[in-house]
């Protein structure tokens, strides 16, 4: 009932009052999106810019058009990875500055 409702979502909740654990928490919410960023991003402009750019629009063979896909796929793995990185930089800084006012 709701008894167990207010249960269940005091204990998802993480404790307040402790920095460390909202830290986590923000740092696990970049990783799974950038996580589902490296999965999803790839593996969709594979597909589309196999079949909508080089094969419906540049009028490439379906052999060309697999090599340039794979192409657009590496270089969204790097873009993805770059921004990562950017992100987890800023945010380590960030943190390491707030750290060392206290």
């Amino acid at each position: 009932g709701p008894v167990l409702l207010e249960a269940r979502c005091s204990a998802a909740a993480p404790p307040r009052g402790h920095a460390n654990d909202g830290s986590l928490v923000s740092v696990l919410k970049t990783l799974l999106f950038f996580t589902l960023l490296m999965i999803t991003l790839p593996i969709g402009l594979y597909f589309s810019s196999k079949s909508f750019l080089f094969e419906a629009s540049l009028g490439y063979s379906s052999n060309d058009s697999y090599f340039y896909a794979a192409i657009v796929a590496v270089l969204a793995v790097h873009v993805v990875l770059a921004l990562f990185v950017y992100v987890a930089w800023n945010e380590g800084s960030r943190q390491w500055r707030e750290g060392k006012q206290d």
